[in-house]
């Protein structure tokens, strides 16, 4: 039975609510546009639970229960998260700005990473703008790295704790140029009773219970929503795009709310659902126009699926960790490689604190809770992100209703070498950091992600000029569909070896303002 009420046509229609479509939410509202915002999901529910390691890490309460598959049937049971904010809900707001390099074509020792159509300095005016929007704190100048910006960021530096300041000061002495991460975080450490963030242990990973992150929900989302003009709609799952004849225009959007399936058009509809959603999305509305799903004349629609090589390393010792909010740091000293190895490694970053309910949920079920607790409170972890190189095998696909991941790793004798690198970083600042006359023994342990961890996803409809090798236009508009675009991080021709979020945003920012100029 479908529901095809007067009135549900709009000037704009925008599915989801994650860092692409928050964002546009955001730049659109106030245009006086009528807008819709389709999210399947809810507001994430404030409860105790957010912060409640066992639930969050092991139970895996907020993310969702959906399962994938992977190219061998395989069940996979990713970490996404269907929330009004989507993934950002949950993210440690670490918005980087990709480098001017990772606009080029780089050469890597596992492949090639393609050129982007834009340049750096075409996104630069919308970093910017998402730093401001994102409260984004940090500190320039500090980062050999750091593409060219002649404004600060709009927040000052998120200090570090007294045993992650040692750690900076050891890597500084042995000639490294650690700096403090871009972090969106409502944090006030001037007026700590202005302050949202109070700098808690359950941060990264975790939903925030006072709201203490510059998410797509706090920052973009309910911001938009004050406006009269802008309708969001939650537990709105789309199901399929409709098009006209031509196949040149969407005419409906096709959605399930409360067990009923409604009908909605837009003059433009814009696709915000993330790199392996939005994909999905196109793949399964196929019809006589688009036989291999909508806008997919290059057969690029699914191809090329990133998101990236992740390894977590953490440095054990004798002494205990006091931290409580430890995502402060960040080297890029290898970004692009070193002496002995001429091509790109990627980037290392403090993760926040360890829980022990984490190394359960990662480790062996014979080890007693009471070690894993004592490992935890005596542990530093980073975070190493190697670049993930577009393969046209890596894909998402469908079959059966069945969304399918398959996907090979590449790029594997840089992400190794990274691993190995930091890890004798780490040994060799062992002793620098600590005090008194005690030296602890140190232990390091790595471990590398799966599939499972999606956080980063990208690539899946790339941009560029020219049809035959693009799904998207410049603008992210389909080659094949005219008013119909994507706003997401599948627009990446390549993914870097930094977090995707500030991209997103400053690229929705972008297109917002073009679609602006078309709507007039």
């Amino acid at each position: 039975m479908m529901d095809d009420h007067v009135g549900n046509h709009y000037d704009v229609i925008i599915i989801g609510t994650g860092a692409g479509g928050g964002t546009l939410a955001h730049r659109l509202a106030p245009s006086g546009k009528k807008i819709l915002v389709l999210e399947r999901g809810a507001f994430l529910p404030r409860e105790k639970a957010n912060w409640d390691t066992k639930q969050v890490i092991q139970k895996e309460r907020y993310c969702t229960s959906e399962v994938w598959y992977g190219s061998e049937g395989k069940a996979i049971h990713s970490t996404t998260h269907y929330w009004v904010g989507g993934n950002t809900k949950v993210y440690g707001g670490a918005l980087f700005r990709f480098r001017e390099r990772d606009f080029e074509t780089v050469i890597h020792k596992g492949g090639i990473s393609p050129e982007w159509s834009l340049k750096y300095r075409d996104f630069a005016p919308y970093y910017a703008q998402a730093e401001k929007l994102y409260e984004v704190h940090g500190q320039r100048d500090l980062d050999p790295t750091e593409p060219q910006c002649n404004e600060a960021y709009p927040f000052p530096k998120i200090s570090h704790e007294p045993y992650i300041q040692a750690l900076h000061n050891a890597l500084q002495k042995k000639g490294f140029h650690p700096f403090y991460l871009p972090l969106a975080i409502r944090l006030n450490e001037v007026e700590p009773l202005a302050s949202a963030c109070i700098r808690c242990d359950t941060c990264d990973g975790f939903p925030c219970f006072i709201n203490g992150k510059a998410d797509a929900d706090m920052n973009g989302i309910r911001p938009a929503i004050a406006h009269t003009n802008l309708t969001l709609l939650t537990g709105a799952k789309v199901l399929r795009l409709h098009t006209s004849a031509s196949g040149r225009e969407v005419t409906g959007v096709e959605s399930e709310i409360a067990g009923k399936r409604q009908m909605f058009s837009g003059e433009i509809v814009v696709v915000a659902c993330g790199a392996i959603n939005s994909a999905v999305l196109l793949l399964q509305s196929a019809n006589d126009r688009h036989p291999n799903g909508l806008a997919n004349s290059s057969n690029l629609v699914g191809r090329n699926y990133m998101a990236h090589r992740h390894a977590v390393v953490m440095t054990i010792t004798a002494q205990p960790n006091p931290t409580v909010f430890q995502k402060t740091l960040a080297v890029l000293d290898f970004y692009w490689g070193e002496k002995e190895f001429a091509y790109p490694m990627g980037s290392a970053q403090l993760l926040g604190n360890i829980h022990k309910d984490k190394l359960i949920a990662y480790g062996s079920p014979l080890i007693p809770s009471i070690v894993f607790d004592a490992i935890a409170k005596r542990s530093v972890a980073w975070l190493l992100m190697t670049e993930d190189l577009p393969d046209f095998n890596n894909r998402i696909g469908i079959k059966g209703g069945k969304i399918f991941l398959d996907y090979t790793n590449n790029n594997s004798v840089a992400f190794n070498r990274l691993i190995k690198r930091w890890t004798t970083v780490l040994k060799s600042v062992n002793h620098l950091h600590q005090t008194g006359l005690f030296k602890s023994p140190f232990l390091h342990i790595s471990q590398k992600m799966t599939s499972k961890e999606i956080a980063h996803q990208c690539g899946t409809c790339r941009f560029g000029e020219d049809p035959k090798t693009s799904v998207l236009d410049l603008y992210c508009r389909t080659h094949d569909v005219d008013n119909l675009y994507i706003v997401d991080s599948s627009f990446f021709p390549s993914s870097s070896a930094l977090n995707p979020s500030l991209t997103i945003m400053a690229n929705a920012l972008r297109v917002g303002e073009h679609l602006l100029e078309r709507l007039k």
